[in-house]
């Protein structure tokens, strides 16, 4: 004999709803954890540029990125959500594919002319940086902008120094000398192939320790920020942006890292010519 046949029509009904519904569960949860699954599996990697720059950013005898701000955004991408991978590129490459969208983002200065329209910063800033002229014991110490006339000064292949190198290169009066890299300069500016040197006070200082004999000043010229520098090529730019700002408040509120600061920089020689 059937078994429906057993069993009252108003039953049946009931312990085929039950049976559906239990089966419409099993279905949900199953699409449920392999969406879970699939966003564990499925983690981002961004590309990210970084430059010799010590000890802010530079490149290890490993090969290996390293630096303070190498160190605070790999905190603050794995607290997003993101994995990196970094690309060791001269400044000038960097800027190139931050154009592009070659990279998702940069760790670099703001406020660069070449660089406007074409990044998002971010609101954190990461570092503060000193631009200093540097100079010999036996030269005049800088007192504003005019005195680089009818000087020879030293420059870093790539650097732009916030738009301050296309000013220097039109004036007639004043003669550029170009260093491949912050050690070379020194050596250049102690070797008096240059009267001043125009360089950031953490690289050089940190080339210094490697001079035994270097007698050389320094003058404050400008101060900047370094911070995450988003390709506006990436359609996602300003999401990223956000979530990398907002993770660093939530590891700054854990005390993983320290407070966010994002005030302005005030330190600038009297004179500084505006792009």
């Amino acid at each position: 004999m059937r078994l429906n046949l057993l069993i009252p029509r108003a039953w049946r009904r009931f312990i085929y709803v039950l049976i559906s519904g239990l089966c419409l569960l099993g279905v949900v949860g199953t699409v449920h954890a392999e969406n879970i699954q699939h966003t564990d599996s499925d983690t981002r990697t961004l590309r990210v540029a970084y430059m010799e720059f010590p000890p802010v950013t530079y490149q290890n005898a490993f090969g290996e990125p390293e630096g303070a701000m190498v160190g605070t955004t790999r905190k603050v991408a794995k607290e997003a959500g993101y994995e990196l991978e970094f690309l060791y590129l001269p400044v000038s490459r960097a800027y190139l594919y931050l154009k592009k969208g070659g990279i998702d983002f940069a760790l670099g200065l703001t406020e660069v002319p070449a660089l406007e329209g074409a990044v998002i910063d971010s609101d954190i800033s990461l570092v503060s940086v000193v631009l200093s002229a540097w100079y010999r014991d036996d030269q005049a110490p800088i007192k504003d902008i005019s005195g680089f006339r009818n000087q020879v000064v030293i420059l870093i292949n790539g650097f732009t120094y916030g738009g301050l190198r296309s000013w220097l290169e039109r004036q007639d009066d004043i003669r550029i000398t170009n260093a491949p890299n912050h050690r070379s300069a020194i050596d250049m500016l102690q070797r008096g192939r240059g009267d001043y040197l125009l360089d950031y006070r953490d690289p050089v200082r940190e080339e210094l320790k490697g001079f035994t004999d270097a007698m050389i000043q320094e003058t404050e010229i400008r101060t900047r920020t370094g911070a995450w520098l988003f390709s506006a090529a990436i359609p996602d730019a300003q999401i990223l942006k956000a979530e990398f700002d907002a993770a660093y408040h939530r590891l700054a509120e854990r005390g993983e890292l320290p407070p966010a600061d994002t005030g302005a920089k005030a330190i600038l020689l009297q004179g500084f010519p505006t792009p």
